[in-house]
């Protein structure tokens, strides 16, 4: 337990309280955004590339919905291939893997040893450039390289936004108001600063968002999907990321695809263009927190860039959305747990001088079941029952 310096009371870890005073002792220049009746509140952190640690929607003794790695954190070290410090959402670039990746470097082999997330995106921090009671933004330039030897000049600029409950119903075209919600917005901006323009044959970039959250046993991810057979769609889900998922994890339907997220087996999906919708989430039945993850609806004729660890057929064929779940490794050790909500950005072919958008919005709710089925059902196409009736 830690005692925070502003209302001297004791909160126990899990607390949004408590992560406010760890953060504010061991990162500097930690940034806390609130509205008015104290209850919902986001950290952001510039030393961290301006990622949202946590969130909550009922102040300091409320749930703290960020996957936090206190021991990282609080050791100061600095580790080889990545440190991973945890956030509830924080920016990285695309692909991963694969001829193009940022994470290889020339020639050498998709093993582990081999991989190594950017300083830009892991160590280094980002820069304020603005800043007011309810929002924060952030500037970084960058140069980076990837494994087929095409250097990158770029600029990015973010801007994290606390979200009003008026703006919520706003964003989300909602009829009820009856229940409690944290949310925010990030605006996340790239331009090529470099004099060459971007183009697929060399490689290209994307926008990755990634959002690790704190899990329960009964969480479970729920992704709407587009109809369709499999000749015109393509599959319903991808499950090859680190190997197929056990069936008592993952299952789809015509219009949904669910994913159990309880941070004790590892894996990840992922959701095409030609199957997403503006919408993926999970329902936390233990706490009865409904979250969802918002982006614009993905054109089908959208590339996205392909993170897998492997010399690629086709490098444009990836995901817009994904779910990973943490879980024990070979050794039985392991970094969590959490899981994730993920979204990208298409492949951006941008000339010199030109920028691109990826916005995403995170919103927590908390209210009776009946108005958490009413958000279910409009926002996701599937009532709460459901939901608990699938694992």
């Amino acid at each position: 337990m830690e005692k925070t310096t502003e209302d001297e009371v004791v909160l126990e870890k899990g607390t949004f309280g408590y992560d406010k005073a760890f953060l504010r002792k061991h990162l500097k220049n930690t940034i806390v955004l609130g509205n008015n009746d104290g209850k919902a509140s986001i950290i952001v952190s510039p030393e961290l590339q301006g990622r949202v640690m946590t969130s909550t929607l009922n102040g300091q003794k409320g749930m703290s919905f960020g996957w936090i790695n206190y021991d990282l954190i609080s050791s100061k070290k600095k580790l080889e291939h990545f440190n991973p410090t945890g956030g509830e959402e924080r920016f990285w670039l695309g692909p991963e893997g694969g001829q193009f990746s940022i994470y290889f470097d020339k020639d050498k082999k998709f093993e582990f040893e081999n991989w190594y997330v950017p300083g830009a995106l892991d160590t280094e921090s980002f820069n304020v450039s603005k800043r007011n009671e309810n929002s924060v933004s952030f500037e970084k330039e960058m140069k980076l390289t990837n494994y087929s030897g095409t250097q990158f000049n770029l600029k990015v600029n973010r801007t994290v936004s606390l979200l009003t409950k008026q703006e919520v119903i706003k964003n989300l075209d909602l009829f009820n108001d009856q229940f409690t919600v944290v949310a925010y917005e990030t605006q996340n901006t790239i331009t090529n600063i470099g004099d060459k323009e971007w183009n697929k044959n060399t490689g290209l970039l994307s926008i990755w968002l990634l959002c690790m959250m704190t899990p329960s046993d009964e969480v479970t991810v729920v992704a709407p999907i587009l109809e369709g057979n499999e000749e015109e769609k393509g599959v319903k889900v991808n499950d090859n990321y680190f190997g197929e998922v056990a069936k008592d994890r993952l299952k789809s339907k015509e219009q949904h695809v669910f994913f159990k997220a309880d941070g004790k087996s590892r894996g990840k999906i992922g959701i095409t263009p030609l199957r997403a919708t503006g919408y993926i989430g999970s329902y936390d039945a233990q706490n009865g927190i409904l979250t969802i993850l918002q982006i614009k609806t993905p054109k089908a004729t959208d590339r996205y860039v392909n993170s897998a660890w492997e010399i690629q057929d086709d490098p444009y064929s990836g995901d817009v959305l994904n779910s990973y779940n943490d879980g024990p490794l070979e050794d039985r050790t392991q970094m969590g747990p959490f899981y994730e909500l993920e979204s990208s950005s298409p492949a951006l072919t941008l000339a010199s001088g030109e920028s691109y958008n990826h916005t995403q919005r995170m919103y927590h709710f908390k209210a009776s079941k009946e108005i958490l089925d009413e958000l279910s059902k409009e926002l996701l196409k599937i009532s709460i029952q459901d939901i608990e009736m699938v694992f």
